[in-house]
């Protein structure tokens, strides 16, 4: 079952998101809050809602063609910051999250993200070993690979190029810099 975000709802049935939280509102289109606060519609409520008010239905579906991200980091509200601000982008990325290396390679196998985001000091698998394994890996090395860290001196820098990163951001992160990165390299 397909889940879209506001913003990729609201490009799914090609209106403005205003118009989409309005007919939320009204109680014409169920949606589910997510943990973080942000609010979640089943493609089949948006299909029905199209099909009972003889609207077109998409060719294609938005969640077909979205760009898979996996953020990797033990701070919860870092992850959270993130997410958030990718989700507000119009790229209508997809989204989740680990919490640790081993969660990450997982995720990695599972959901097969085009780009992660990976803090290097977490308990376990630090993300120097993460980023080795993705790089090393013929069926993984094509993911891209931005790395985030509190402690990004030019050794750290130079040792996460060598592993492979494609990108490295210090902490606090500046966002507007990081989303552009991120839309750059899933060109």
């Amino acid at each position: 079952m397909k889940v879209f975000t506001i913003s990729q709802a609201s490009q799914y049935c090609n209106v403005a998101q205003e118009t989409l939280l309005k007919w939320i509102d009204e109680g014409h289109i169920p949606a589910e809050k997510t943990v973080g606060g942000h609010r979640g519609i089943k493609q089949e409520d948006l299909d029905s809602f199209l099909k009972q008010h003889n609207m077109p239905l998409p060719e294609q579906s938005v969640q077909d063609a979205r760009k898979k991200i996996l953020v990797v980091d033990d701070d919860k509200i870092v992850v959270e910051t993130i997410v958030q601000a990718l989700e507000e982008d119009e790229h209508g990325y997809e989204l989740i999250s680990a919490a640790d290396g081993f969660e990450a390679q997982s995720q990695i196998q599972h959901f097969k993200p085009d780009l992660l985001l990976l803090d290097i000091m977490m308990p376990d698998i630090n993300g120097y070993e993460v980023c080795k394994q993705i790089k090393s890996a013929p069926e993984t090395r094509h993911i891209k690979i931005i790395v985030l860290s509190a402690y990004l001196d030019d050794e750290n820098y130079k040792k996460m190029k060598e592993y492979g990163a494609d990108a490295c951001f210090s902490k606090p992160l500046p966002l507007p810099e990081l989303k552009g990165q991120v839309a750059k390299l899933l060109e």
